[in-house]
């Protein structure tokens, strides 16, 4: 079939809104879509959130935010080559207008991907059982699908296509139902994309913003050269620890540290990179209290969000039951900062980064419709659109042939795929690292483990300082064949700290390898302790 011609572009209109009422279930999913406006799919079809969540009747609206944006940020203009956009729903118009290749000169005729049916999982029962998606040239136009590669790998609407805007959108209420009115989604190319943005979004030249002590070190990075520094709060083992962020804020002084108090809290509840703690649901509503009181707006970065694992019972000790089912699940998360976010004073960081594939870029944030206005502004004339290929598969994936049931399916298994990885790294640690100088507690969720070494029990601890030997303990693990990653790379503040850590990952070798591993840092802990 030849290519739509110029006359043949259709799109959906962002003021269509769906009559629809009540929470979002799974079972309300195809109730919901039926009741909305159909999405046309043309190219560069403009939509939002709007289009596809539920009135939130009874909810607030959220706060506005200007006192907070930087002037960068509040400078942003629509484009106006985009603008026009709007102008190709018109029936019958020919587009002379905008840049956009016509489809004919794209190379691909079909894609296909072979994925799993639910709940056959694993890569052997995919190549058995899987089933093969489909995505053709004009599949629109043929009746066969709401989306194709025409509409796909041209370009589309800053905030991402209508078709996986429309499931992130769903995912979003169903999980955390955001208790405000106007919260809205949008597609982003991963979150170290959207934070970088973040930043340029809330930040100026010699701020301070806050977070863990120990944190994400591309998050300290990004900040870095945008001459905004990251000030640590105290830890425990469940991360961040409100009380103390609350003293540091209570008693700041501007003069003394050269710098206006900080608003703005960057923070990883859930298996934290790199300490692998998990905010308690009293934990995070005791941050956003402290929030409100210091008026934050709060970067809630959550990758490893459906990462959370069954309790660790012990090496002998029978595994917890999985949940039984969906909303079992669902109930067992720990509630999000969004879902307890009544002012919309948080902008969440999503990604199917650590849960489908980190080559994939694609993620979304999920804010108040102002914050998701400016976002949509700078990525206009930043990255333009997450990838059309990306966002073609994961549709296929997630919306056609998953579902949101499936979808939820599929994390099930990463959170026992997951809990197993853990069980197993935390048993050999249990056998083979010295107590003596190692501890450690159970991550609750996420990929890292995170080893405390008493370095303070050193021979030489008098003489070196405590950078000196964990450089010790490092290198004595290359020595051995065995990689981890130095506790103080992730300082926020990039000096040391106190104490002694080292992070590990389950992740990604098998449970042998894991054991060999682990057994070879204990090797190294006992040859650079002197305890053999």
């Amino acid at each position: 079939m030849a290519p739509p011609t110029a006359i043949d572009i259709q799109s959906v209109t962002d003021t269509q809104v769906a009559t629809i009422s009540g929470p979002l279930s799974i079972n309300g999913v195809s109730a919901r879509r039926a009741k909305a406006p159909q999405i046309d799919g043309g190219l560069v079809a403009r939509a939002s959130s709007e289009m596809f969540k539920g009135p939130g009747h009874g909810k607030p609206q959220s706060k506005r935010w200007d006192h907070r944006l930087s002037e960068e940020c509040k400078s942003r203009k629509p484009t106006a080559i985009k603008g026009v956009a709007k102008y190709l729903k018109n029936p019958g118009m020919i587009s002379l207008g905008g840049g956009l290749p016509s489809s004919e000169y794209f190379p691909f005729e079909r894609i296909d991907a072979k994925v799993p049916l639910p709940p056959h999982f694993s890569e052997e029962e995919t190549k058995k059982t899987g089933i093969v998606t489909s995505a053709g040239k004009h599949d629109i136009a043929e009746g066969k699908s709401i989306f194709d590669i025409h509409v796909s790998l041209n370009y589309s609407p800053a905030s991402g296509t209508a078709q996986m805007l429309r499931f992130v959108t769903e995912h979003t209420e169903i999980v955390h139902n955001p208790p405000y009115r106007d919260w809205e989604c949008c597609l982003s190319v991963g979150s170290t994309s959207a934070l970088d943005m973040a930043y340029r979004m809330f930040t100026s030249r010699g701020q301070y913003i806050l977070s863990e002590e120990y944190t994400f070190a591309t998050a300290v990075e990004t900040a870095t050269p945008m001459g905004v520094r990251v000030l640590g709060v105290r830890m425990d083992e469940q991360g961040l620890l409100p009380a103390s962020m609350d003293a540091l804020l209570s008693a700041w002084d501007p003069v003394a540290r050269g710098a206006p108090k900080p608003f703005l809290l960057y923070t990883v509840p859930s298996g934290q990179n790199p300490t692998g703690a998990t905010q308690s649901e009293q934990r995070r509503r005791e941050i956003y209290r402290c929030a409100q009181k210091h008026d934050l707006y709060i970067l809630e970065d959550e990758p490893y969000y459906f990462l959370q694992m069954q309790p660790y019972t012990g090496a002998d000790a029978p595994a917890v039951p999985p949940p039984a089912d969906h909303s079992a699940f669902l109930r067992s998360l720990v509630p999000s900062l969004l879902s307890m976010d009544v002012d919309g004073r948080v902008m969440r960081l999503d990604s199917f980064s650590k849960v489908i594939a980190p080559g994939s870029r694609v993620g979304w944030i999920t804010a108040s419709a102002q914050i998701v206005e400016r976002f949509v502004r700078h990525q206009e004339v930043s990255t333009q659109n997450p990838s059309g290929i990306s966002q073609l598969v994961l549709f296929k994936l997630l919306d056609e042939a998953w579902g949101h049931q499936g979808y939820l399916d599929w994390l099930i298994n990463l959170r026992l795929e997951y809990t197993a990885r853990r069980d197993g790294i935390v048993r050999a640690c249990e056998e083979w690292l010295p107590r003596e100088v190692a501890s450690w507690n159970p991550p609750a969720a996420g990929m890292f483990h995170w080893i405390k070494v008493d370095w303070r029990k050193h021979p030489q601890a008098g003489s070196k300082s405590m950078l000196e030997i964990e450089d010790e303990v490092f290198h004595a693990g290359i020595e051995r064949g065995v990689l981890y990653t130095k506790g103080s790379w992730f300082r926020a503040e990039a000096d040391g700290g106190q104490d002694m850590f080292f992070r590990t990952t389950f992740a990604a070798a098998s449970a042998e390898k894991i054991t060999e591993a682990i057994t070879r840092f204990g090797d190294a802990l006992r040859a650079v302790f002197a305890l053999e």
